[in-house]
């Protein structure tokens, strides 16, 4: 085996056992390095779109959903692991939201739109997402009835099939785009 070979097999290693502040874990440790723009920045443990918005932003995106270019029916194992591209439609995956999650408090942003151009949104206060062991279980500090990830279709929908926000829209109404973003509580 060439010094090549065994240095690209070991940077894995090496860049796990770096210390969490030399590596950005959250869209906030981003910014504190001086990156002041919302993109597409790589963050541990994945690589996701960050957001800064005036009401307070520093917004780490995990799911996004905007023009249908990504299917979202997939297996577990896609959700577990995430698919799609930051800098278009993607879903993080479950288990790097868990690891994001475990570290410090979340709070949680969901901004729909509709096919007119109408936007809402709902923040949620804490979130998290629990071990793959206990099934991935999301946890919320209010109630919520919507479906990011339906199919997607434009406007009138068969009920429940679509990108649904059943307290805005309801469940005959799949929605334009989506994003849902967390960021940590100060």
């Amino acid at each position: 085996m060439q010094a090549l070979d065994v240095l690209i097999l070991l940077l894995p290693v090496a860049i796990n056992t770096l210390p969490y502040d030399i590596m950005p874990v959250y869209c906030v440790d981003v910014y504190r390095r001086g990156f002041g723009h919302s993109g597409v920045y790589t963050i541990y443990p994945a690589g996701t779109s960050c957001e800064d918005q005036p009401e307070g932003g520093k917004w780490t995106v995990f799911q996004e959903r905007k023009d249908g270019t990504v299917n979202f029916y997939h297996g577990w194992d896609q959700y577990r692991s995430g698919f799609g591209q930051s800098s278009g439609e993607y879903w993080l995956g479950l288990e790097n939201t868990h690891l994001l999650t475990q570290r410090k408090k979340y709070e949680l942003k969901v901004d729909p739109e509709d096919f007119e151009g109408a936007k809402a949104h709902v923040q949620y206060s804490s979130f998290s997402v629990h071990s793959e062991h206990e099934g991935y279980k999301l946890h919320l500090s209010e109630c919520h009835s919507v479906n990011p990830n339906g199919v997607y279709l434009w406007g009138d929908s068969i009920y429940g099939i679509g990108i649904n926000w059943m307290y805005w829209k309801g469940y005959k109404y799949s929605l334009n785009a989506i994003e849902i973003k967390i960021r940590p509580v100060v």
